[in-house]
């Protein structure tokens, strides 16, 4: 079974939410980051520290030139990493014998142009070869996917993983949660990556409004999720949430990499581990 829908499947924190004594149950964990940054060689190094750390899934960005849906943060991740060298190819040579290592599930996210140049049949092969589960590639489209490549990811295992926003209509978050598996990427607001607000009332409006629906696949929240307080928030209307520009900036402030990773993972998942702002 691909390891993304075990970890649903088997995970009682899937349901997030309260458990029922009433008492706060933060859900998955998702963290986010951008192969070869802060150098070109620390992607196994920070993927190792994070599962260490507790971190529930991870997803490795593929560094692109012209990131559009996110925030100044990993826009200068993506930045350093390709002037470091990082490449698709230079990742999959880095991904190499990472289940040796690692058990949690691990997506690639990013844009379509790279795995279009790399070749989907190619790219998807190599996606199982070395062990990747699911990919996040928020440009191409469903239609696209459902016709063209569908059946190229599943020959290989592989899962597809949509986005809804505030703005997606019921009808397709409908469409998506029908041809969905593993979970749903639920962006929180409309703004790129990094915001600063947190979770809003608006927000949870939103989410509500998603719970109503009753949908198949359980959903992760991101954007905006930086710290113990809004993990919890997200939780509380998903399964889990995903943080990416806060632990992009633990990476650029880093002195002491692996300590410094798993320090935060807890903090997140811990409020008295919480580590000051």
């Amino acid at each position: 079974m691909n390891r993304i829908v075990n970890l649903f499947q088997n995970s009682d924190k899937s349901s997030g939410g309260e458990s029922s004594a009433g008492l706060t149950r933060p859900g998955l964990l998702n963290v986010y980051f951008t192969a070869g940054f802060p150098e070109l060689n620390d992607t196994l190094r920070v993927l190792q520290a994070l599962q260490e750390g507790g971190a529930d899934l991870v997803e490795i960005g593929m560094p692109y030139s012209d990131p559009v849906a996110d925030g100044e943060t990993i826009q200068q991740s993506n930045d350093r990493a390709l002037e470091n060298g990082m490449s698709v190819r230079i990742l999959f040579d880095q991904l190499q014998g990472m289940r040796e290592t690692v058990s949690v599930p691990v997506l690639l996210m990013g844009y379509i142009n790279p795995v279009l140049q790399y070749g989907i049949e190619s790219f998807c092969a190599k996606c199982a070869e070395v062990g990747v589960d699911g990919l996040i590639l928020p440009d191409m489209p469903m239609d696209v996917y459902l016709d063209e490549y569908k059946s190229i990811f599943d020959a290989h295992g592989l899962l597809n993983i949509f986005l809804v926003t505030p703005q997606t209509s019921e009808k397709r978050i409908r469409q998506i949660d029908e041809v969905s598996a593993g979970f749903i990427y639920t962006v929180s607001s409309a703004s790129v990556t990094g915001s600063k607000s947190g979770v809003s009332g608006d927000m949870e409006a939103y989410f509500e409004r998603l719970d109503a629906m009753n949908l198949r696949n359980p959903r992760l929240i991101g954007f905006g999720i930086k710290d113990h307080d809004t993990f919890v928030r997200a939780s509380n209307h998903a399964a889990g949430a995903i943080i990416g520009s806060a632990f992009i900036r633990v990476l650029q402030e880093s002195t002491d990499l692996e300590n410094d990773i798993k320090s935060f993972v807890r903090s997140v998942k811990s409020s008295s581990e919480a580590i000051p702002a």
